[in-house]
Order: C-alpha cells, then structure tokens, then sequence
C-alpha cells in the first residue's frame, strides 16, 4: 500500500440527501465488484452536483483502500473546478498540466487530475505508474477521447460520470467500455424540489433547409453562419430577446464566430450591454469579459464553442439558443447553464432558435436513459428521422432572398393537411406558388425585372416541389407533371406581378 499524502482538512459542506444516497450505491457497487475492477457509468443532470460527489467518492476509496486515484477531464477550466471540489471534499491531489515535467519520487499525492492528451504523454515518458491506480473517474464521460486511455490502467476500476450517458457515435456505444449505469435524481425532481431553476420555454419555428451536416453528424459552422448570419435571423434575435429577456442577464449560443460577433454588432448598435467571447480569446481577456458578466447587471453575452463546461454562473436568468444542433449533450449542456438556483431565482429562460426543443423534446422532460444506455441504436435512429433532413435548400438560393423568413415548403405535409381536412389536393400547388411569389416581392426592391429573375431562378426549386406533388398523388403522368411545371411558372410570374403593382400601388397611397 502507498503512503498516503497529508489529507486536507474535512470537507464542511454537508452532501444532501439524493447526493448521499448516490454515493452509498456507487460504492456499494464498487467494493462487492471482485478487486474493485468495476466499470460503473453514473448519469446525474447539469447543476446535480456530479463534481461534489465523484470528490467525496475519491476520498472514500482513498481511505478505504489506500490506492491511487486518477480524475479524467477534457479542458482546462474543468482541471480547476475539480482540483478545487477535491480540496474541498479534503483530498490532497496535483493538477498533472504541461508544466508538470517530472513527477518526484517523494511527490505521495494520491489523487491526480489531468487532461487526457497531457496524461497520455506522462505516461508514455514514464511518469506516471499506472499499475499503482486504482480507481479512474472519468468526468463528461460521454466524450471518446477517453476511451484510448482506459486500457492503460489494468489495476483500476473506472467510473464514468455524465448528464447524458449517450455517445455521439454510433460505433462507440458507451455500454461497450461500461457494464452498468446508475441513474441518479432527475431534471423535474430536482426542480420540484428546489435544487434547479424551472425553465419557461420560449421556442420559434426556424426554417433550417440550409444548414448541412458534417463529418461529426452535426451542422456546419459555415452553413450555421450564413444563415444566423443574416439580418432576417439577426432581427428575429432582437425581437425575441426584447420580448423575452430584456433587462436580464443573458447567454447566447452560437455554432461559428463570425454569427457571434454579428450579434455583438447587432445588440451594439442597438444600445445592449453586450461582449462576445470565444475559443480563440486570449486568457487574460476572458477572465475580464467573464468577471464582467458576472459584476453587469443585465449583461449579455455571445459566446461560442467555450461556456458549455466548466462555466459556472447562477446569476444567468435567460439562456438563448442562436443555433441548432443534433447533439443531445450539447443541447443539455447549453440549456443547464441557466439551471443553477440562486436566492431570489427560481426560474429561467429558454428561447429555442434552432429547433432543437422539437428534436430533443424540452429539457425538463423526463428520457428513459436506462433505455437509451441499453439500445443507443434505437436513439440514434430515431435522432436521425428528426434532424430536418428531407430536402436541403442550396445556399446560393437561400442567399438570394435574405428577406425571407421561410424559403422551404413541405409538400407531403401540405398534402395530407389537405387531404384531411377534406380540401382538393390541388389547393398545395396553389399555396406552394403563393410562397414563391411572395419570396419574389419580398427581395425585388420593388423591382419588377429583379422580381422575374427572382421567379426564374426557383427553378430546380419548382421541379423538386412538383416532384414531391406528383408523388403524393401516386398515379400520375410524365406528361401531367410536365405540364403542371410549365402551369405553376406561368401563375408564378403572373402573381408576382400582382403583388407587386399591389405592394406599389399602397406605397404611394401612403
């Protein structure tokens, strides 16, 4: 057995009762699992005290078995939070960062925390002696990153802890390096109970047909920037957040720089309190723009890739989605920041521009995760049916008529609203030309022969629709369709004109 380091003075925050009851079962489990070799996932929500719990978890297994631990993190600012939640639960433990060149032979700590890559390369130096650990905890264990690490430490049990036990990737399910998840206290208990701030949901239907998915599954930052990048979202921003968070502290979310400095300008110009940080912002700038934040009241602030761990503010009362995404993780993460409860705050809120609460379902909702651990394909699956993905509007063409709020149309689904509500079917075509007009008037400047070229570049736009209707109605001609596109032009180009000698006509009656 090692010699243990001086431990720290006992921790004197009192865990509550949900916390208590956690910590008993993990480690029940742990110690009845031969040799402590156990590989246990532990699921508890954004704001649930995870960090507390795996802290006092380590001082337990520290004392009880006397072997080393090791806490797992992938950034820096959650180095911090958990070497400073392991003081605090009275552990002694060392921060093994890329100042740590050598590990000294009288250096008896017995917990250390790391960043993965940083303790990959201790360890392949030979610092760092991996049979001597015997527990890794494994923090945001949703991340792959970790997994490569793992089979380093033969001697040690692992315990992976996480919001969402679900992984991105459908090919490292995460029942593949775990053998059992324990479900701690969820979202809607924890806000019936006080330990979570309740959310008012405030959601608008964004069309998303332009934005494209990556190599990761989820949206491009390139896609994403164009569209929130436009003065039609960047007006819905403002308007949305005048109606629903003016005059409180507010965090915004973004998928690529250029949307968030785009809303700093915005909410700038029009006489916001408003910074905007990311990734790229050196450390001593942030911690001024954070302690800002935190000191303004009201303060606004756009942010992206960087406040979604480790980020730890109660005094956020509204948080805004200016993104979509088909992360699970990322969504609860991104909502969880407004979560915290703080004296005089009981609630929060969330403003969805992104659909995400229609993909996801709302945060507080509960999700069978003991289901989704088990069966991650059926969720994968499902997940993929509802990520919009049934037609992508080109960019060239959605750049073409900024001033439109929608560019996309359903077809099936305006076919069987029909249908059901006992209407002709031919009544589709009619609204789908209708919208097309009206993109025309709305991004011509009154300009008849900017209208007409509008109307012809709808073109590989008019032949998909048709395509669509011809579909619904099953049984149908070459021919007919042939004709109809030749009709839904002529009607186009027809109503254009008669919206806009209409739209002229009340400008100089005015």
């Amino acid at each position: 057995m090692n010699v243990a380091a001086p431990m720290l003075p006992a921790s004197k925050k009192k865990l509550y009762d949900y916390q208590q009851q956690d910590l008993e079962t993990i480690f029940s489990k742990l110690s009845a699992h031969p040799e402590q070799r156990a590989r246990l996932l532990y699921q508890l929500p954004t704001g649930g005290g995870k960090t507390v719990i795996f802290s006092e978890i380590a001082k337990r297994f520290i004392g009880t078995f006397g072997k080393k631990v090791i806490v797992l993190t992938h950034r820096i600012e959650l180095c911090r939070q958990t070497t400073a939640a392991l003081k605090g639960s009275g552990v002694a433990n060392r921060v093994v960062d890329s100042k740590v060149k050598k590990v000294a032979a009288k250096d008896r700590f017995e917990c250390y925390v790391a960043m993965v890559e940083t303790l990959k390369r201790r360890i392949e130096d030979g610092l760092i002696n991996t049979s001597e650990v015997g527990l890794v905890i494994v923090d945001e264990a949703h991340h792959n990153s970790f997994h490569k690490l793992l089979g380093k430490f033969e001697n040690a049990a692992i315990i992976g802890v996480t919001a969402t036990p679900f992984s991105s990737d459908v090919n490292l399910p995460m029942n593949r390096f775990y053998d059992e998840l324990i479900l701690g206290e969820g979202i809607s208990s924890l806000i019936n109970r006080g330990f979570l701030a309740k959310p008012k949901i405030k959601s608008y239907d964004v069309e998303l047909n332009s934005l494209l998915t990556g190599l990761t599954g989820d949206f491009t930052v390139s896609s994403s920037d164009a569209l929130y990048g436009s003065e039609i979202m960047l007006d819905l921003l403002l308007h949305s957040y005048q109606e629903h968070s003016l005059g409180k502290k507010t965090l915004i979310f973004n998928n690529g720089i250029f949307a968030s400095k785009r809303v700093e300008e915005t909410f700038s110009k029009a006489g916001f309190a408003i910074r905007h940080l990311d990734n790229k912002t050196p450390l001593a700038e942030r911690a001024e723009i954070l302690q800002w934040f935190k000191k303004t009241k009201g303060a606004i602030l756009t942010s992206v890739s960087i406040l979604t761990t480790g980020f730890d503010e109660p005094s956020i009362q509204s948080v805004i989605l200016y993104r979509a995404t088909t992360s699970l993780t990322l969504y609860h993460q991104m909502v969880g920041r407004g979560a915290r409860r703080l004296t005089g705050k009981k609630t929060f809120t969330i403003t969805d521009l992104g659909n995400n609460i229609e993909r996801f379902g709302e945060w507080n909702s509960e999700i069978d995760w003991m289901h989704v651990f088990l069966h991650p394909e059926i969720y994968h699956e499902n997940l993929h049916h509802s990520v919009e993905q049934t037609h992508a509007i080109p960019m060239e063409m959605r750049n073409a008529f900024p001033n439109s709020m929608e560019v996309a149309f359903d077809v099936a689904s305006a076919y069987r609203d029909a249908v059901d509500s006992g209407k002709k079917a031919k009544i589709v075509m009619r609204d789908s030309i209708r919208q097309h007009a009206l993109m025309c008037v709305e991004n011509c400047d009154g300009d008849l022969g900017k209208a007409m070229e509008l109307c012809q570049s709808l073109d590989k736009e008019i032949d998909y629709r048709i395509k669509q209707y011809g579909k619904c109605l099953t049984k149908v001609t070459r021919d007919y369709l042939k004709w109809l596109g030749v009709d839904y032009r002529e009607r186009l180009k027809k109503l254009t004109q008669k919206l806009l000698s209409k739209n002229v006509f009340l400008q100089n009656a005015s």
